[in-house]
């Protein structure tokens, strides 16, 4: 990538999971160019409701705002070359039980985004949305021309983001793109609380001594994507001059593994418990990734359980 003066990047959510790892790529991208002397800046705006304050990268300027609320991230998106958006309040089971919550946060607070980088000026918003806006579907891979069909309020509320976000490039003329993100995981992600992914949960369980947790009979099986690979595809649509249309983009990996593949990965005893409402299957067909930004997966499944095992420190 060329080098760009005065480049302002503002990451919404950037103390979350994916969003500290991105605003982690961006300072490091600016760094290898100059650093602050040529220009860049990295901004995070996240109220700190699922990120954590010590995870937001210090040569990044934090801003403790909440996206429902329009007028305190209208000044700090205002003149931002890209926005990153990737706040949001996830899991579809919390979604069931706070739909009006999560609606405010997935739903709003992304038209906000939208609103303040409309007013300020940006030149692309990369809008992060989730594969659980295609539900059930008869076929496989899920390819993105296919008809949402969503299970959950969450993923109604992120189908609903990338059509706004769809709409603002035809309507206002602000560039977009989404990236339909399948199961991310990898180091940083949070192994607690009643809501987190399956292997975080695992991983947790197997430190722990404690059986595996498996909802149902394990047999739905999910395209999991490694946290650099998603960091890396948001760094190419930020790039790329194939997209900022409202596009609608796969990252997954193009392989699946059953929950119960998981569970033998990571090793241990299993218990199952009640099968909770979730599309049975995923599996991302990645080809308009690779056509549109250059991307495609570089980390398998088993090198990134292999990795996180150790980092938990798990034989």
């Amino acid at each position: 990538m060329k080098t760009i003066n005065k480049v302002k990047v503002v990451v919404v959510g950037g103390a979350g999971f994916i969003g500290s790892q991105v605003t982690d790529a961006l300072v490091a991208r600016f760094s290898a160019q100059g650093g602050p002397a040529s220009g860049w800046e990295v901004h995070v705006i996240d109220n700190l409701s699922g990120g954590k304050k010590e995870s937001v990268n210090p040569k990044a300027t934090f801003h403790n705002a909440d996206i429902r609320e329009l007028e305190s991230i209208k000044p700090i998106i205002k003149g931002a070359t890209f926005v990153f958006h990737l706040a949001a309040l996830p899991r579809v089971q919390y979604s069931i039980e706070h739909p009006a919550e999560t609606h405010e946060v997935n739903v709003t607070g992304t038209v906000n985004v939208l609103i303040a980088s409309k007013e300020g000026g940006v030149k692309r918003v990369i809008y992060s949305a989730s594969s659980s806006a295609y539900g059930d579907q008869k076929t496989l891979p899920l390819v993105e021309t296919m008809t949402p069909a969503p299970k959950s309020p969450y993923g109604l509320q992120k189908y609903l983001g990338e059509e706004y976000a769809r709409v603002w490039s035809e309507v206002y003329g602000l560039p977009t793109v989404s990236l339909r993100y399948f199961n991310v995981y990898g180091p940083g992600l949070n192994p607690d609380g009643a809501y987190a992914l399956a292997i975080g949960k695992f991983l947790k369980q197997r430190k722990e001594g404690k059986p595996l947790t498996i909802w149902g009979d394990g047999t739905q099986t999910r395209d999991s994507t490694h946290v650099r690979d998603v960091v890396r595809a948001n760094l190419l649509a930020m790039e790329s001059t194939k997209v900022g249309k409202g596009e609608v983009i796969n990252i997954g990996t193009g392989r699946n593994f059953s929950v119960n593949q998981l569970a033998k990965l990571i090793g241990g005893d299993v218990v199952h418990e009640p099968a909770r409402l979730e599309p049975h299957d995923t599996l991302a067909d990645n080809s308009l990734a690779k056509k549109l930004l250059g991307w495609k997966p570089e980390i398998t499944l088993e090198e990134g359980i292999k990795e996180l095992k150790k980092a938990f420190n798990i034989g």
